[in-house]
């Protein structure tokens, strides 16, 4: 699967015989936007279908105009979730939740912090799967062997070496946006016999169960291959509405930071065929590396991505202006998403707030005396800024946690 040519008419169907993949396609992207994706028969097959409606999961619908308006439908699982046993599911590895990272260069620190949070909040058998450079894996190891017995006895550690499609650029891969941050294209063949995961960029920090988000996967249908949140919440502030060069899933795009994978049918799919030859025909225009990609195929194919709501995925761009996503407002913020180094400037006091207490906490202490009265009293003293204003929203879901426990 990952030895594609990397000839793009394989994959895009250009429509005209002028626009060839030279240093001006930039200049010809927007023509290029419109054309369809192009495998087989039975791709040509799917593209030819009518597209279906956006899906999302707010709590309500919103716009700032009304000529604007996005059809939404709300996706909450409904699932019923029971505690007993966890010992005996335990050894059941069939049933285990899988999270996958990928870690490269300065990014150890608020990964171990990341998984801290994951291995605190859950609940259920999980399975960690660390994509990582060979001279950090050391630290790693030693951080799980850290960690309380009756953790470790409910999670388990998996670290995998950056690797890269054969036969391509591998330092260009490893360059793209993020350091490293592409492996995870890859992820459907490198980890053949993972059935699905959620990936999280580094930059994240969870507030409420793994379990929350994990039960959307019961909630997809058939067609459905992997979930993410909107990029943006209204077209006014929108990036890729506004600025984008390429194609981009409906209205808004989407961003991929937090994302449900079901790997069984990416392959099924035929996801990485897609990959490369998308890559090197729109290189020039994307900006934000992977999630441009990923954009681009869902484009073609919305009927693939399942979207939940923002309170998955609460970023600085759902607070710094005005408080925009409702549903964090009515539901708690269930994954803090730390982008543009926010866990660490002062440029967000709140984010930088929540990170803190979560670098400090640690495993097996108090969640409520230890964990969540820290987190309120740095949250309390960024109240004077935007995203401060609503700390009750980054303390509701954690809350709930903390009245369980």
């Amino acid at each position: 699967m990952l030895g594609v040519t990397g000839d793009v008419t394989r994959v895009l169907d250009l429509g005209s015989a002028d626009l060839k993949l030279t240093s001006s396609v930039s200049s010809k992207l927007t023509s290029a936007a419109t054309s369809p994706l192009l495998l087989t028969d039975t791709h040509q097959q799917r593209l030819n279908e009518a597209p279906k409606k956006i899906v999302n999961v707010y709590g309500d619908e919103r716009s700032l105009n009304q000529s604007d308006r996005i059809i939404i439908e709300t996706h909450v699982p409904k699932v019923v979730t029971t505690t007993k046993s966890v010992r005996l599911r335990s050894a059941n590895t069939k049933h285990r939740m899988v999270l996958a990272v990928v870690c490269c260069g300065n990014r150890v620190n608020e990964t171990m912090t990341m998984l801290k949070s994951a291995a605190t909040l859950s609940h259920s058998p999980l399975k960690i799967i660390v994509f990582t450079e060979d001279d950090l894996k050391p630290i790693f190891r030693n951080m799980y062997t850290s960690w309380p017995a009756d953790v470790s006895e409910r999670i388990t550690l998996d670290l995998h070496s950056i690797t890269f499609p054969a036969d391509q650029d591998a330092a260009a891969w490893r360059k793209l946006f993020k350091p490293c941050a592409s492996q995870r294209l890859f992820m459907p063949s490198l980890l053949s016999d993972v059935d699905a995961l959620l990936y999280v960029d580094t930059d994240v920090v969870f507030l409420a169960p793994l379990e929350e988000l994990w039960r959307h996967f019961q909630a997809m249908n058939s067609s459905h291959l992997a979930a993410m949140a909107p990029e943006h919440e209204d077209l006014a502030t929108g990036w890729y509405n506004r600025f984008a060069k390429h194609p981009y899933y409906g209205r808004l795009g989407v961003n991929s930071g937090v994302m449900l994978m079901n790997l069984t049918r990416l392959r099924q799919f035929g996801w990485e065929e897609y990959v490369v030859p998308i890559y090197k025909h729109y290189k020039l225009a994307i900006t934000w590396g992977d999630q441009d990609i990923i954009n681009i195929i869902f484009h073609y194919h919305p009927d693939k991505l399942y979207v939940y709501g923002c309170e998955y995925n609460f970023r600085p761009d759902h607070c710094m202006y005005m408080s925009v996503c409702k549903a964090a407002e009515k539901r708690g913020i269930f994954v803090l998403h730390g982008s543009r180094s926010t866990f660490h400037t002062t440029k967000q006091p709140a984010f930088k707030a929540v990170y803190r207490a979560w670098e400090e906490y640690e495993l097996g202490q108090d969640l409520r005396q230890d964990l969540y009265y820290p987190m309120q009293r740095y949250l309390l003293k960024a109240s004077n800024t935007t995203c401060g204003k609503i700390h009750s929203t980054f303390l509701k879901a954690m809350g709930s946690v903390v009245k369980l426990r």
